[in-house]
């Protein structure tokens, strides 16, 4: 049965939304097609009409993923005029962020797999992070940041998140997110 070119295009929105939070969940080689496409609630065959392959619905669905991030993060510094790098710090390493692995940031779910995964996906995550440092640094800001520390800030955010995570929900996953909020932002003194 043929599907209308907007079914088509609804599904491929679909199948790339999927597979965004999926692949920040499970990783990369975490899921197949064919449990990305079950979650999307499509069958394995429409995979090949929309994508040429696994690689490509990575690269796409990740782009969306850190442009979600870039949003994510411009909300909260136009959201907070009054100090926008510290109110970032403390959504970033909340632990609603912490604990919303699948809709949380990308550089920290699926940075550490992007070398293996190709030019394309290294490209996606360059770009994003040039439009982080971007943001971190605009000189609108009355807290500007230097390129280095914006990305200072980036790093240690990414970081924190990474290893409270990794060592799961106990008290030292608290205590990493409490001490990397508590450092000031970068250009601040203590």
């Amino acid at each position: 049965m043929r599907v209308s070119r907007e079914t088509a295009a609804r599904n491929r929105e679909n199948v790339v939304k999927t597979a965004s939070r999926q692949f920040r969940e499970h990783g990369y080689d975490g899921i197949g097609i064919a449990g990305l496409m079950k979650a999307a609630g499509l069958t394995q065959g429409g995979f090949y009409k929309q994508f040429a392959d696994k690689d490509a619905i990575i690269t796409e669905a990740t782009q969306q993923a850190l442009d979600e991030n870039l949003v994510a993060w411009q909300s909260v510094v136009e959201g907070h005029q009054d100090d926008p790098l510290n109110a970032l710090r403390c959504w970033y390493l909340s632990r609603e962020h912490v604990d919303r692995r699948d809709a949380g940031c990308a550089y920290a779910a699926l940075a550490a797999e992007a070398p293996r995964h190709g030019k394309d996906l290294q490209d996606a995550f360059c770009e994003a992070v040039e439009k982080s440092i971007t943001l971190l640094t605009d000189t609108r800001a009355e807290s500007a940041q230097s390129r280095c520390e914006a990305i200072r800030l980036i790093t240690g955010m990414v970081g924190a998140l990474v290893l409270s995570r990794a060592v799961g929900e106990g008290a030292l996953s608290q205590e990493v997110l409490d001490c990397a909020i508590l450092e000031p932002a970068p250009g601040r003194s203590k």
